[in-house]
């Protein structure tokens, strides 16, 4: 049966990007939804956008939305480019690239990045990077928390939601916190998948995995971050 799966929260961990697809074994007919921040902090950024990219290619299909470190090199790219300000761009992202300065940045990846959803939506499942402001009677409206929110889960208005699920990332969380997550998902209906994968310093805490979640048989996948070098 082809599969509905999520990854989230990348952050140039090229390594361990491919050693979780190693394990997930795509095949024709699945679905991979990658949920933002494909980039900054891990050593890789422009690796992992190529890889990405190239996965476009791929039998299966592929959705990529946009976290809120693609909109930071968005504005900063921007800033750089047409308004002179000063560079704010993660160097190590820069470093990835080959560059100093975020102007030289090749407008394919700027261009990539520019083009990322916002989220994805589903009868059975919502997939966006941060989360959903239920303050707002479109939750949908700002595309800021979108790619930005924290503590939202008080405010989820399940009426609204219906039977819909809420997959998300941006706030890293322990292996075992995303594991009970799962086991109360038709209960709470919303599952955060960000295992921290570029805090490879923090592993004995639980954090410095990436995740991916099979949502077509509730299978959780975790792969402990193999990177060569890193700074948290």
């Amino acid at each position: 049966m082809p599969r509905k799966i999520f990854i989230s929260d990348i952050h140039g961990c090229l390594n361990t990007l491919n050693e979780l697809l190693e394990q997930l074994s795509l095949k024709k007919g699945d679905h991979l939804i990658l949920l933002g921040d494909y980039i900054d902090r891990g050593p890789h950024s422009k690796g992992v956008i190529d890889r990405v990219i190239k996965l476009g290619s791929a039998e299966f299909t592929l959705t990529t939305l946009r976290g809120n470190h693609e909109q930071m090199l968005i504005h900063d790219y921007l800033s750089e480019t047409v308004k002179g300000w000063k560079d704010m761009a993660d160097e190590v992202l820069k470093m990835s690239f080959g560059i100093e300065r975020l102007e030289q940045l090749s407008r394919s990846y700027f261009d990539f990045c520019n083009e990322l959803p916002f989220y994805h939506e589903e009868d059975d499942f919502i997939a966006v990077h941060a989360g959903l402001d239920f303050s707002n009677e479109n939750p949908f409206h700002s595309k800021e928390n979108l790619i930005w929110i924290r503590d939202w889960y008080k405010n989820i208005d399940y009426q609204w939601l219906g039977q819909r699920v809420i997959i998300h990332g941006h706030t890293p969380q322990t292996r075992n916190e995303i594991e009970k997550q799962l086991e109360e998902l038709d209960e709470k209906q919303v599952l955060n998948i960000d295992g921290g994968a570029f805090l490879a310093q923090q592993k004995e805490n639980g954090l410095g995995h990436l995740c991916a979640f099979d949502w077509t048989n509730r299978k959780l996948y975790f792969q402990e971050n193999i990177e060569e070098s890193s700074k948290y």
